[in-house]
């Protein structure tokens, strides 16, 4: 239930910064939102309407490679976002493009964030960004503001390049807080020593699409036989892990550090 409020609240704060600060003053967003927004200026078409249309696809797509749970709090992001878009009116708060370009791309990111941090997206090419980001260690923001070079490209041709350098300025700061806020790309390595060593790997490997390495320990002052599992998990993973451990053992003891680099298998499976 957080989740989802959460990702209700980040899917508005999203669409009130398109409708408030970025399409008054023709300034696109990253992604499919930014190509909806582009249609909804030179179209009759409403914004919200083409931002759910242009997902549908994508959607249909990333619930086979992502998992039903993630996609269907995208879907729910991507309605309520449209919706947003739909209701809220388009009125310009600041006269200043550059302004309005600048906290418009905060917002976003904002937004974006912490609907990431529910385990959700906004859609578009956050979907794509997300599944890279599986296959490959690299910071979701940047790899979302590498994609969106085409829409700065477009803006330039359809509208003018003020607009395009307005909107190379609301992508790098939507990217730019997406990554202080998501922070998928670090890593930590988990070692958690136990009594319950096998009901917390089993625990651990239905819920988590990572390797865990068990070995044998015994506590130097009881001699009591233990089990001593480790694992690296994202830092947006820690939370739901710590519960995990808690359900289990709650007398665990689990060391936490920050991993610099992760070489081989990271995720089982593999």
């Amino acid at each position: 239930m957080r989740n989802i409020l959460v990702i209700i609240i980040g899917s508005i704060i999203v669409g009130v910064a398109y409708n408030l600060f970025l399409i008054p003053h023709q300034i696109l967003s990253s992604g499919l939102s930014g190509i909806a927004i582009m249609l909804g200026i030179i179209t009759p078409f409403n914004t919200g309407i083409l931002n759910f249309l242009l997902n549908l696809p994508l959607l249909v797509f990333g619930v086979m490679k992502l998992g039903k749970r993630f996609i269907g709090y995208t879907v729910l992001s991507v309605v309520v976002l449209s919706v947003t878009l739909y209701v809220v009116p388009i009125q310009a708060i600041s006269n200043e493009a550059i302004l309005s370009s600048l906290f418009g791309g905060v917002l976003t990111g904002i937004g974006i964030g912490i609907i990431f941090r529910a385990s959700g997206s906004s859609g578009g090419f956050d979907i794509i960004a997300m599944l890279l980001t599986k296959k490959r260690d690299f910071p979701l923001g940047a790899l979302i503001s590498a994609m969106n070079a085409v829409v700065v490209i477009i803006s330039g041709f359809v509208f003018d390049w003020d607009a395009a350098l307005h909107t190379l300025v609301a992508i790098y700061a939507t990217g730019k807080i997406i990554d202080t806020i998501h922070t998928n790309h670090i890593k930590l390595t988990l070692m958690i020593i136990t009594t319950k060593g096998d009901e917390m790997k089993e625990k651990l490997l239905a819920n988590l699409y990572r390797g865990i390495t068990v070995m044998d320990g015994e506590g130097a002052y009881t001699g009591e036989g233990r089990k001593v599992l480790m694992t690296v998990i994202t830092r947006y993973q820690l939370t739901d892990v710590k519960l995990m451990i808690n359900e289990i053992d709650s007398n665990a003891f689990v060391n936490i550090t920050e991993t610099t680099e992760v070489m081989g298998m990271f995720d089982r499976g593999k």
